[in-house]
Parts: structure tokens; C-alpha cells; sequence
């Protein structure tokens, strides 16, 4: 299966301010706020949703092709995802624009100061996917720009590609009727427990409804695993991982997403999807940043049988070698 992800691409610039924001914004003031915070940290870590998950793809084996808009300041970040197995050349360039950017502070409260901006994601909703016809066979339509999801599901269905979709952190600036676009006719649907609530809310649908509307719906359940759902089916329930010890929730979910569609390439089934799927999460969740983690065969083998048996863990060794 060659598998071609859209969505962000950005890099994140996170700081730490060893105070409280509290004590430094007066309320009878703000107004006319005029503040500097001098931090005492900064981490600049790669990211973005689509990334992340061609990121997965790539360390796992399969040469996704990422596709979407960056900046001039891409190179660098374009050689460590071609490094990790990610075929970039899907990727342009603008000449003016910076690739988007998180730039967040935080407090020693952990409350946080931040900003986005999308720079050169912005181009990707006058994206042409037309050359990829004949090229993929599934496209992963990732967060992003509102207005390039939707572009890229509609190509998506003329072209007659079959599409994932995963609207993850725009489900906030989506409506009903967006979403719905979104959503129907998707190979695969990926959500988290409230996401999966809030599709529900904001569409009007019942639950068998939105699942009714997809072939594969796949929702991630945190600490307790995760559900694949399809019609007319009783649901397929999957515990977690064993002895989790977490670090940074950012990224779990991208990097879930990269193992299982790369389980749905080798073949296996679903219950090896989503094993291979919380697996992975667990290595974003156990690793400060989204795309730092590392992943040995062997030590995946040996927690995917203390999880889930030496017979699981024999069927996904045998794709990771």
C-alpha cells in the first residue's frame, strides 16, 4: 500500500517562563497590555500532524509520500524526514513564506502564552492532487488548513482515491455540515473518545449513523486502548499497553495513526492494527517530542507480547525485519 498523508507541517518553538503569568498582568490593565517574559528554556521540535505521521510511516518501512506546503526554512527539516524514511517530494516550497509555526510559553503554573502561524500551510488549499491518481492508494487527510481538507477530500472523490480522514484539531472551527463532507465515504475515520462525541454533536448523527457513514472507523480510547468499528459489525475492542510510563502526550495520537495503516499495509488484521497502532503511541507518549522516539524490532516485539501474546508479537515482527 503506498500511502501519501496531508495535513501541518510545522515546527514547534516551546519556552519556559520560570514565574507566574498571574503575577505579571494586572487586571485593570489589559487593556493596554505591554509585557516581555524572560524565559529561562527553549525546545524547537519537529512537528505537524501530517509529519508526525509519514514520521511513523517512514521509521516503520513503508516510504510515505508527504505532501504539502512549507517554507524556506524547510531544508533542514526536509533532509531528517527523508533520513527517516519520508519520500518529501511532495512537499513545495514557498519562497516568501516560513514553514507554520507554534511559539508557545509556559508558566510554572503550566499555564501557557501562545501563537500559530500557518505561513506556507496556508497554499495548501490550492494544492492539485491530480498527479497522484494511480500513484497511491490511500490518502490521509490530516489537520490542517480547513479550506485544504476539504479541497483534498473533494479531489480525493473525483479522482477516485480512497482517502483516510483525521480532522482531529479543526473539529473546533468545522460545522456540522463541513464535517459531514469530511467524513462520508472514508476508508478510514480516526478519532479520539471526545472527538468521536463532538463528529456526533455537531453533524446530528447517532453513533451507528457516523459509523455507518465510513469502512473503517478507528477511535482511540487513552489509557483504556482503543475501538475499530465497522457497520453491521459488533466492535472490536483492544487493551492497552502494559507499564506505560508517559512523558509528552503530543504526537500519541499521529504516531497511533502510523501504526496501524502501516499494520493495514502489511496485510494484518485489525486487531493488529490497533495493537500496532497503541504501540506506537506509546512510544510518542514515552518520548519528550513527536518525533524523537526510536524504535528497535526486537523491544517492540518483546512489549507487544507482554501486552498482547507471543503469537501478536510474531505477526508484527515478521513486517518490522
Amino acid at each position: 500500500m503506498r500511502i501519501a498523508v496531508t495535513g501541518s507541517i510545522a515546527t514547534d518553538h516551546l519556552m519556559t517562563f520560570p514565574g507566574r503569568f498571574a503575577e505579571q498582568l494586572l487586571a485593570d490593565k489589559l487593556d493596554k497590555v505591554s509585557v516581555s517574559f524572560l524565559v529561562d528554556g527553549l525546545e524547537i521540535r519537529r512537528g505537524g500532524v501530517a509529519a508526525n505521521i509519514a514520521f511513523g510511516l517512514g521509521c516503520l518501512g513503508l516510504r510515505p509520500l508527504l505532501v504539502g506546503s512549507a517554507g524556506r526554512d524547510f531544508a533542514e527539516y526536509r533532509a531528517w524526514l527523508d533520513a527517516h524514511g519520508v519520500d518529501t517530494s511532495g512537499v513545495g516550497e514557498s519562497a516568501v513564506l516560513h514553514t507554520a509555526r507554534f511559539v508557545c510559553t509556559t508558566d510554572t503554573d503550566l499555564n501557557q502564552i501562545a501563537s500559530f502561524y500557518p505561513g506556507a500551510m496556508n497554499d495548501d488549499a490550492s494544492m492539485d492532487l491530480t498527479w497522484l491518481a494511480g500513484q497511491v492508494d490511500l490518502v490521509v487527510i490530516g489537520a490542517g488548513n480547513p479550506a485544504a481538507m476539504l479541497s483534498f477530500t473533494r479531489q480525493c472523490r473525483v479522482l477516485e482515491i480512497p482517502f483516510a480522514n483525521d480532522t482531529s484539531q479543526q473539529l473546533a472551527v468545522l460545522d456540522g455540515e463541513q464535517i459531514k463532507e469530511l467524513v462520508t465515504g472514508a476508508a478510514y475515520l480516526f478519532c479520539n473518545d471526545y472527538e468521536a462525541s463532538l463528529i456526533e454533536h455537531k453533524t446530528g448523527w447517532s453513533d451507528a449513523e457516523l459509523t455507518a457513514q465510513v469502512g473503517v472507523r478507528v477511535t482511540t480510547l487513552g489509557a483504556d486502548g482503543a475501538r475499530v468499528d465497522l457497520a453491521g459489525q459488533e466492535p472490536l475492542l483492544v487493551g492497552p499497553v502494559k507499564d506505560v510510563a508517559p512523558a509528552d502526550p503530543t504526537g500519541a495520537g499521529d504516531a497511533f495513526r502510523a501504526g496501524f495503516l502501516a499494520a493495514e499495509a502489511f496485510g494484518l488484521s485489525r486487531e493488529r492494527a490497533a495493537q500496532l497502532g497503541n504501540l506506537l503511541a506509546v512510544q510518542a507518549l514515552e518520548t519528550t517530542g513527536t518525533q524523537e522516539y526510536k524504535l528497535s524490532p526486537a523491544e517492540l516485539a518483546s512489549r507487544c507480547a507482554t501486552s498482547y501474546g507471543q503469537a501478536a508479537a510474531a505477526e508484527i515482527l515478521a513486517h518490522l525485519d
